[in-house]
């Protein structure tokens, strides 16, 4: 999985790894909040039914079920998950449960004062108010719901995180590529970062916030965003 803070390099990191053919990454996926709407279906408004039948197996089969379906068309073996809410402690638990008992999730983080500022040029080029003190509500998205699962992640990390910095990515990029390699136990390729290209563009007309994922073709530091 891939997941942090936003405006952190998560658009140019899943660009970059799915240049490899046996990686496949896109944008944020609905993988995540899919299978917490199945769980708490199962758990409550349809737990009833399951049980009268006795559907015992069925919350694991439907669950289960759900990157596979999402990842149908995928012909590549390896998927990088992206979404905010995988460092989320529950969420953490549903990859157990239903994934896999050893999950990998590379989290990108950034300092908030960057984010923020990010997220207010953003606004800016959109024409669009800017509230900071509204970004910076306690447990709110995008931004401090995400922070807290990061916190999470870190207090508790046995190895199953891998921690990156917006800094490392765009200035130390092939070693941070050898870093995540290592981590999810997969040949490293040759990546070309000359030539960067998203083959999996977001609509961002549909966040409201068009050129939120937008990368340069060559990866390196640059004016925030």
């Amino acid at each position: 999985c891939l997941s942090g803070l936003p405006l952190s390099g998560s658009t140019l990191l899943s660009s970059i790894l799915h240049q490899n053919p046996a990686i496949h990454a896109e944008g944020n996926s609905a993988v995540c909040q899919l299978m917490w709407d199945m769980y708490q279906s199962c758990q409550a408004s349809s737990s009833e039914q399951l049980k009268a039948n006795y559907r015992h197996t069925t919350e694991h089969d439907l669950i289960s079920a759900i990157p596979h379906l999402y990842y149908r068309n995928t012909l590549r073996p390896v998927v990088v998950d992206k979404c905010r809410s995988w460092t989320l402690p529950a969420n953490q638990d549903l990859l157990r449960r239903f994934v896999t008992d050893t999950p990998k999730t590379i989290v990108l983080t950034r300092p908030i004062d960057e984010i923020v500022e990010s997220f207010a040029k953003l606004h800016q080029r959109n024409d669009k108010p800017f509230n900071e003190a509204m970004l910076l509500r306690e447990d709110t998205e995008p931004l401090m719901r995400s922070l807290r699962g990061v916190e999470w992640a870190k207090q508790i990390n046995a190895g199953e995180f891998l921690f990156i910095t917006y800094d490392e990515l765009v200035n130390d990029t092939d070693a941070v590529l050898d870093t995540i390699y290592l981590f999810i136990g997969a040949d490293r390729y040759d990546h070309d970062l000359l030539n960067i290209v998203n083959e999996t563009p977001e609509d961002d007309s549909v966040y409201g916030l068009t050129g939120m994922h937008d990368i340069r073709p060559i990866v390196g530091s640059r004016e925030r965003l």
